[in-house]
């Protein structure tokens, strides 16, 4: 089954935060009563890979200013029929960012989120299974602005809420702050 391997890192997931034990079994719920949970077209709703993107000392992250939502968020896009859902999220990445040295930090889920996206043009109103995963450069810092964003910004990690409030922001950066100020959280993503 091409949803196996996404199962099992939704296993691990909830394995290492279980608090999330609700939005891990809605997500795996929408799995599997949806073959075609990778493809765009299903009106629904569908997957898509983020990333986490770091600078060298990992005290930084990347964030677009996105043009269809008009707010700042991490890097990502739709997995669009590719069930390698960490492929993904190294593939947009590289898109959205024009950097093209860039390390997994860990195989392993970093966080997900299930959102709302509002209706845009002729795509009524769905939503998005984001997977994210840690990521980080491997060399240059210098980004190129891609048509999806109004811009692009390397955000100190403790200043994140000054860019974005959302719930899923603030969590994924005190996941982050949590990974590098007490190795003991190294869990998170190893």
């Amino acid at each position: 089954m091409h949803r196996n391997n996404l199962l099992q890192l939704l296993d691990d997931y909830s394995a290492r935060f279980p608090e999330e034990a609700a939005k891990v079994e809605r997500l795996r719920e929408f799995v599997l009563s949806n073959s075609h949970c990778f493809d765009r077209e299903l009106a629904e709703g569908h997957l898509t890979g983020s990333a986490w993107l770091v600078d060298l000392s990992g005290s930084k992250v990347l964030l677009t200013h996105h043009k269809k939502l008009k707010f700042w968020i991490q890097l990502g896009g739709h997995a669009d029929g590719c069930f390698d859902i960490l492929a993904v999220s190294l593939s947009e990445a590289k898109e959205e960012s024009g950097i093209s040295a860039i390390n997994v930090v860990s195989d392993k889920i970093f966080d997900i989120d299930i959102h709302t996206i509002p209706a845009y043009k002729n795509v009524p109103e769905h939503f998005h299974y984001d997977i994210t995963f840690a990521l980080q450069v491997a060399d240059s810092e210098e980004y190129i602005v891609s048509e999806e964003s109004f811009d692009l910004a390397w955000v100190d990690i403790n200043e994140v809420e000054k860019y974005s409030t959302s719930e899923s922001m603030l969590r994924l950066a005190d996941k982050w702050q949590k990974l590098k100020s007490n190795d003991s959280a190294k869990e998170i993503v190893v």
